[in-house]
């Protein structure tokens, strides 16, 4: 599909044009008053000769030209016939205003939206929307936009695509924001979220994209989208809704139960390197710094520089909260510093350059310059909370901030408010047109600065950059394996794992304790029993053939009277592990974007401290790496308090082995736990003691 006709259209038509507040006479006010070219924009009404002013046709027929975008601005039942009559014109491209479709939740509005997504690809039209509240294309002039607002002087290199008509309204009215595109996408079920991401990743005018979503229709548009900005490196800025763990199925495993759907967008969002923000402002503040760097640093080794003490305290503290890195100056630094500064000021980083030296522009510009050009340096913000008043003490900072700015070219610099005030336009104006972004209050400039430390952290070349997309096709149902099961099925993929022996009884449970060696272990093995310590279905460190056979019938009759409808296939025998490090390797396959690696803390602890982390399969020994250094049990795996380091490589070589087996089950695998995972010393591996897996029935 096409989103030329729709995005960058040449030829414009409004049907339902109209004077009177409402979708038609808003969107004709806006066109009327911000698109320069009226020459191909026709207004169509069939009671009207002309609207504000200008000829009104009858009908899309009457209209002698070509007409590639028509803007839908009356009821939903007159939406298929004007589509049917716009394809005769030439049309490529609609914006549908009109509600009653599935957003009503009804039978007869699912059907007039199956009706309308069919009669779209049949016409072959772009459709935005329905319910949507239109778009504007800064680059190109092309308003399409049904709320009135102040649009002047918005064009910028920001693409911003919302599911939300009042968020889209809300950023277009902000002052200093500047777009390529903004687009209140609607429902989307025609051109839908991922065709939009694509386009803007491919449209030269745009260098940020920022994105407010609600969910995803097409995972593979979506994949591909994100796949092509991570090679680009173009950055994505996305405010996910649905973080509430609300409407999630019992899940039948641990992982499972920890792997929601707002996890595998944070997931997936680290595959991709996806800056992830918390609201709209966090949005707003991140996508405008961005759009302002007209570089993009290579580290992210920040220097702070205030104009008083308070100033500075605060950015150390804020800047720590954050993760910001703050490296020491060199001597050089420090030695010029030392000339420049009065001498109660003490040089070091963050800096309290005292108020002196921004009464002279130059002298201000030479000590901006002299953080600025520190080795260990690669971005520098100062703190200044610019007011409404700009008068002769403005200036200077800003030509000095300005001089500073030519003399380093390569470095990022910023301004970090302290307190919220009505900003000088003028005054952002030139710093921004300078290159200088000029950052929100203190949490929401140094929430910024994160995103943008870790977008800088982010490489591409070091991911997979795949994702395992299961068929979509309905699921009857689950069926979970017995341990015996899950550990063959597991093993026969080429995992480390010891299935055991299933005994069906005593006497066989004995020769197969004796052919491992003892210590052993019993276990009740039945697909019907997901949790076998709850009914008194293990035994532990049975040392010789007399323990066996007791701990055999023990296990039968605790199952008999706590699991009696439950079917068993006989008694697990396994070799008693050594203990280690007890980690948890899972899958939870996300019926959208496919299967999930789950590593973490594992045992009994697994629900208790939920320290785990996920990760979207397939992935290599770097992410699997990654997945487990950013773990707070870490420290328990690199020798915690003289503790012998633990066998990491191990633990990747399972996690990488499980992700493979995963991918390769895609469309089966629902579930998968290997819980306790035991890592033991460094060059000893790692043992399973136990595993779980579910598919689809």
């Amino acid at each position: 599909m096409d989103l030329t006709k729709l995005l960058k259209a040449k030829s414009m038509v409004i049907i339902g044009a109209s004077e009177n507040p409402g979708f038609g006479g808003d969107t004709c006010r806006n066109i009327l008053t911000y698109r320069k070219d009226l020459s191909r924009v026709y207004f169509v009404h069939p009671k009207r000769d002309e609207v504000f002013g200008r000829k009104c046709y009858k009908s899309v027929s009457d209209i002698e030209d070509t007409v590639e975008l028509v803007i839908i601005c009356t009821a939903q039942k007159t939406v298929i016939p004007l589509l049917y009559e716009a394809r005769q014109k030439g049309c490529g491209g609609a914006v549908v205003y009109a509600s009653g479709y599935s957003e009503v939740g009804t039978k007869e509005g699912i059907d007039n939206e199956k009706k309308l997504i069919d009669v779209a690809r049949e016409l072959d039209i772009a459709i935005m929307g329905p319910n949507c509240g239109g778009f504007v294309n800064f680059i190109d002039d092309v308003y399409s936009f049904a709320f009135v607002g102040s649009y002047e002087n918005k064009r910028g290199r920001v693409g911003f695509v919302s599911q939300s008509g009042q968020f889209c309204i809300d950023m277009m009215n902000s002052v200093g924001m500047k777009y390529s595109y903004a687009i209140s996408a609607g429902n989307s079920r025609v051109v839908q979220m991922g065709d939009y991401l694509n386009f803007l990743i491919e449209d030269k005018d745009t260098s940020v994209i920022a994105i407010y979503l609600e969910g995803v229709k097409d995972p593979h548009k979506f994949e591909q989208g994100l796949k092509k900005a991570a090679k680009m490196k173009k950055p994505v800025i996305v405010l996910k809704a649905g973080r509430s763990p609300k409407g999630e199925a019992t899940a039948a495993s641990h992982t499972g139960s920890m792997a929601g759907s707002d996890k595998t967008y944070d997931a997936i969002f680290a595959k991709y390197g996806v800056v992830r923000v918390d609201d709209m402002q966090d949005l707003r503040s991140t996508a405008s710094l961005f759009a302002t760097l007209k570089t993009m640093p290579k580290c992210a080794d920040f220097a702070s520089i205030s104009l008083s003490g308070g100033e500075t305290g605060i950015c150390a503290d804020t800047g720590y909260l954050y993760g910001i890195n703050y490296p020491d100056f060199s001597e050089k630094t420090m030695q010029r510093l030392r000339e420049l500064l009065p001498g109660y000021a003490t040089p070091r980083n963050p800096l309290d350059m005292t108020a002196m030296l921004a009464y002279d522009a130059d002298e201000f510009a030479e000590g901006i310059s002299a953080v600025m050009e520190d080795e260990n340096v690669s971005i520098g913000f100062i703190g200044w909370t610019i007011a409404e008043l700009y008068g002769s003490d403005q200036e200077v900072m800003l030509q000095g901030i300005l001089k500073a700015v030519e003399r380093v070219k390569e470095k990022p610099l910023m301004i970090a408010s302290f307190m919220e005030a009505s900003r000088n336009t003028e005054l952002v104006g030139k710093l921004e047109e300078g290159g200088v972004a000029v950052l929100p209050t203190t949490k929401y400039a140094f929430s910024a600065l994160r995103h943008l430390s870790d977008f800088i952290g982010y490489h591409s070349d070091e991911r997979t950059l795949e994702l395992a997309i299961p068929q979509m096709d309905e699921q009857n149902g689950k069926k979970a394996l017995s341990e015996y099961k899950s550990k063959k099925m597991l093993a026969d993929a080429g995992i480390n794992i010891e299935a055991g022996i299933v005994a069906l009884s005593q006497e066989e449970a004995v020769r197969a304790a004796e052919d491992m060696g003892y210590p052993v272990v019993l276990k009740i093995d039945s697909d019907d029993i997901m949790h076998k310590s709850d009914v008194g279905g293990v035994r532990l460190n049975i040392g010789n053939a007399q323990q066996v056979c007791k701990a055999y019938t023990s296990i039968m009759d605790s199952v008999a009277e706590q699991a009696s409808e439950a079917a068993l296939n006989g008694i697990l025998v396994q070799k008693m592990l050594p203990k280690g490090v007890e980690m948890i390797v899972g899958v939870k396959n996300d019926k959208q974007f496919g299967p999930m690696l789950l590593v973490g803390l594992g045992g009994i602890f697994v629900e208790i401290f939920k320290d785990v982390t996920l990760y979207p399969v397939p992935l290599n020994r770097m992410e699997a790496k990654e997945m487990i250094s950013s773990l707070k049990a870490y420290k328990l795996l690199t020798g915690y308090r003289g503790a012998a380091p633990a066998d990491i490589a191990a633990l990747v070589d399972m996690m990488v082995t499980v992700s493979d087996f995963a991918a390769a089950n895609k469309d089966t695998l629902l579930e998968l736990d290997i819980n306790p995972l035991f890592v033991y010393e460094r060059g000893k591996g790692v043992g399973v003691a136990d595993a779980l897996v579910v598919l689809k029935e």
